[in-house]
């Protein structure tokens, strides 16, 4: 075929209306025989035309088969000249070059699904039945599955699993279960799942997270933090009081000291027992956090305890000019250490003063109220709030931002709540810092 083939197929038209023109004239001129040859040589430019035609639609009928089928394997270079399928080609390589980077994403999420030491398993509905559209490696080797690819050979491996999921009729779940893995002792998993729909397709995906992991990572990052403020401290006390030491050793090595080394020696000996106190004082806080003792509970009457606690701190207030608005007047009883819980009070309204130090506004507002057999009592200051970056850090051990803080006080309030079966939160809303405490 030529390359142009619009052009050869109008040449070859032209050729057999030619042909049938001179046919019928020739016929009318009596050369019968020669007509009829001429109508032979017409009836096979007809087929030929016939047979350009069949093949360019056959051509155009394979590529969109092979679209359709997503086999972008075919090398249509030996085509490339024929203007024709131009149109056709540039479709072609587009959808080529979409398909190619769609798997390598396929690829590279699957990578990251089966890299991650978690659970995932995500179901598509097909009519009304769900089948496996994917299983991440730790999901197939921790509960030792085969990536089956339909749900009710999932059932015969895990039906505790599966038939949470059922009688959830699949729907979102956020639980935890016992799972026995190989007739072993079960373990706990936190499942949570949750259903999608893109297009036409309904997917419904399952991550399971074993708890001890849960907890593992937790207490890592929580010792990570606490060494690290430990080390910090420390070394911010032992690298003074080394360099304090080597230079009294260097002086002591003199024949005779003047009163400059003896000066020199009264100062070194003041930073380092200044250092060793601050020292002392640290390790006696980490002491306190280590040995809290169990709460000695009674029954003890909310508004009498909170009156003496402020009653303690009112001369801070004063000094502070600062207005408390104690809204408590019910005298609710709760069953609590008393001196646990006003020390707890008395470490939330000195958070509450330092807050205020460079405010205009300077007002403490202390509520309570009764939910569900529990007692909630917030303590709100009109302060800057908790900066977002330090949230997570705030109830750290020796976490502190200010310069004379120890960094124990939310610590150990927190530690006496949970001691009593409750538990500190906190939260920024409009302006104003809010720390609650929820007790039996």
């Amino acid at each position: 075929m030529a390359p142009n083939r619009n052009t050869a197929l109008l040449l070859r038209f032209c050729a057999i209306l030619a042909g049938i023109t001179i046919c019928f004239f020739l016929f009318q001129k009596g050369l019968f025989y020669t007509s009829i040859f001429l109508l032979l040589v017409v009836l096979i430019l007809i087929l030929e035309l016939f047979s350009a035609i069949r093949n360019i639609f056959l051509f155009y009928d394979k590529t969109i088969q092979a679209i359709l089928n997503n086999d972008f394997s075919a090398d249509f270079s030996k085509h490339a000249s024929f203007e024709n399928y131009k149109t056709l080609f540039k479709l072609y390589d587009n959808l080529k070059v979409k398909q190619n980077e769609q798997v390598s994403k396929d690829l590279v999420y699957r990578s990251i699904l089966n890299n991650i030491e978690t659970g995932v398993l995500i179901l598509e509905k097909e009519h009304k039945d769900w089948s496996i559209f994917l299983m991440n490696d730790y999901f197939s080797n921790h509960f030792q599955v085969p990536k089956v690819s339909k749900w009710h050979y999932l059932k015969n491996q895990l039906p505790s699993l599966c038939t949470i999921i059922e009688e959830r009729s699949f729907q979102e779940i956020k639980t935890s279960l016992q799972i026995s893995i190989s007739k072993q002792a079960s373990q706990t998993f936190i499942l949570q799942a949750s259903k999608t729909k893109t297009f036409d397709r309904e997917y419904y995906i399952i991550l399971l997270d074993s708890i001890q992991k849960v907890i593992e990572k937790k207490e890592k990052e929580a010792w990570i933090n606490l060494m690290k403020v430990i080390s910090h401290e420390l070394m911010n006390s032992i690298t003074p009081i080394r360099s304090l030491t080597q230079n009294l050793n260097e002086l002591m090595q003199q024949e005779s000291l003047s009163k400059e080394d003896l000066e020199d020696i009264r100062q070194s000996v003041t930073t380092i027992i200044h250092r060793s106190d601050h020292l002392q004082n640290f390790v006696e806080s980490y002491r306190k956090l280590a040995m809290l003792p169990t709460p000695d509970k009674e029954v003890v009457e909310l508004k009498p305890l909170l009156e003496n606690t402020l009653e303690v701190m009112t001369p801070l207030f004063k000094k502070g000019n600062i207005i408390v608005k104690n809204t408590i007047e019910s005298n609710r009883r709760i069953k609590a250490d008393k001196l646990q819980i006003e020390q707890v009070l008395i470490n939330l309204l000195t958070n509450s003063i330092y807050a205020l130090e460079d405010k205009e506004k300077k007002e403490i507002e202390i509520v309570s109220e009764e939910k569900n057999g529990r007692t909630f009592i917030t303590i709100c200051d009109s302060g800057t709030g908790v900066d977002p970056a330090i949230e997570e850090k705030i109830f750290l051990p020796f976490f502190t931002t200010r310069k004379e803080g120890a960094g124990i006080g939310l610590t150990l309030s927190k530690n006496i709540i949970e001691a009593h079966g409750g538990y500190l939160s906190h939260s920024n809303d409009n302006g104003r810092t809010s720390f609650t405490i929820c007790l039996l």
